[in-house]
């Protein structure tokens, strides 16, 4: 089993893979971003065996990536939000986004795309919006379901030797915001609205 650290390495590269670079824990972040909290939605969205997603919360909590909230007490129950340093990985997971858009699209098209709040137009990787250019922060961004989604098979299953899990492809939360919900939604209709909660409570 290979280990998580990069001991012989000297590089901010390596110390942020020894947090984030381990198999599902970058989804866990985005489903986080896309408003799931709670370990069964893990398990639903992902397939991840409960074994693997239990140590890869525990590590993202360990880290200070994700704080654990109780929100029942019989039986006790937590709820997983991102933190400041969680929060701070949305550009990383949004580039990952376009990258993988970009060398291993979907024959459809992208699966997700991330829109202005304010205007519809889609976000550019350099966080500006592609119709009224304006700069773009977390909060004004929203996500939705793309063509390549509808286009794909509603499951897949990839065995894994090292973690004996099974990921599956299952319908996503629909639209959310990258933030605060007190902005205008979007004039362009986009299906499936729903705010992207990144805070707690939302």
């Amino acid at each position: 089993m290979l280990g998580r650290d990069y001991s012989d390495q000297v590089c901010s590269i390596s110390r942020a893979l020894e947090v984030v670079g381990e198999r599902w824990t970058l989804l866990i972040l985005r489903d986080v971003l896309l408003g799931r909290h709670r370990f069964d939605e893990f398990v639903e969205s992902l397939g991840v065996t409960r074994t693997v997603l239990t140590g890869r919360l525990r590590h993202l909590v360990e880290e200070g990536v994700l704080e654990r909230t109780a929100y029942q007490q019989r039986p006790e129950r937590f709820e997983y939000h991102l933190t400041d340093k969680g929060h701070a990985l949305m550009p990383v997971i949004a580039h990952l986004l376009w990258w993988g858009d970009r060398y291993y699209p979907e024959p459809a098209g992208p699966p997700r795309l991330l829109r202005h709040r304010h205007c519809g137009g889609l976000v550019r990787p350099g966080f500006t919006c592609g119709d009224c250019h304006a700069e773009l922060a977390a909060g004004d961004i929203a996500t939705e379901t793309g063509p390549g989604w509808s286009a794909r098979p509603l499951t897949r299953d990839h065995h894994s030797a090292s973690d004996s899990s099974t990921a599956s492809l299952r319908t996503p939360p629909a639209e959310q915001a990258l933030g605060t919900s007190d902005h205008p939604r979007p004039r362009r209709p986009v299906s499936q609205k729903r705010v992207l909660r990144t805070k707690r409570g939302r």
